[in-house]
């Protein structure tokens, strides 16, 4: 029986649109990896919690959890469609290509806010020696995401314009709701690293 193919890195940009400031990460992830396994450490990397629906999306495909696209309705008739747990980053890499998408594909988080998320397929970097890194790992980034349930981005901005402004009338009610401290700016690549491994070893 032939062996398996070896797992292949794949580097990833991601950026959150229309937000500012810019709230971007660039990872490294195995391509044989699902896009429902992808999702699942964009919200770590990203710092969304994974409160709400989701779904990719690869040139005209959706690929989405199997409960989002029986609720939706999605199917032959509407959009083609793809369970997540069935499609791989080494296909959506392939289907990207095909199609000449810029190199890039979509996913949008939460809904009701809408958080769309561009996604890049970039060339390795010539630095850095993919083949030693323990995969997934985030290489850098910037920025902490949006809170959950914000408001979209036209909330986000409100929020921030209060948070900056001690005589704004939401700033008090915005401190409370959001628990005394956010800083736009956050981000930690060392703790996101370092938390993501405690996270699957203690799995094992």
């Amino acid at each position: 029986m032939p062996k398996p193919p070896s797992p292949q890195p794949v580097v990833l940009r991601i950026e959150l649109r229309d937000v500012a400031p810019l709230v971007w990460r660039r990872v490294v992830v195995a391509n044989q990896w699902t896009l429902a396994s992808l999702h699942h450490y964009l919200q770590w990397v990203m710092g969304w919690t994974d409160s709400h629906a989701h779904e990719f999306q690869v040139g005209e495909l959706i690929v989405a959890p199997d409960w989002w696209i029986q609720e939706t309705g999605l199917g032959p008739e509407t959009r083609p469609c793809k369970d997540e747990r069935r499609f791989s980053v080494a296909a959506a890499v392939a289907a990207v290509a095909a199609v000449g998408v810029s190199g890039a594909f979509e996913y949008v988080y939460d809904m009701g806010d809408h958080w769309r998320h561009r996604i890049v397929i970039e060339p390795p970097p010539e630095a850095i020696p993919l083949e030693q890194l323990s995969l997934p790992t985030c290489l850098a980034g910037e920025n902490a995401c949006p809170p959950e349930d914000v408001g979209g981005t036209g909330g986000y901005e409100e929020f921030l314009e209060a948070l900056a402004d001690r005589t704004h009338e939401q700033h008090e009610d915005m401190l409370g709701w959001i628990g005394g401290v956010f800083d736009p700016k956050g981000f930690d690549l060392n703790r996101i690293n370092r938390e993501w491994r405690g996270r699957r070893t203690r799995r094992q």
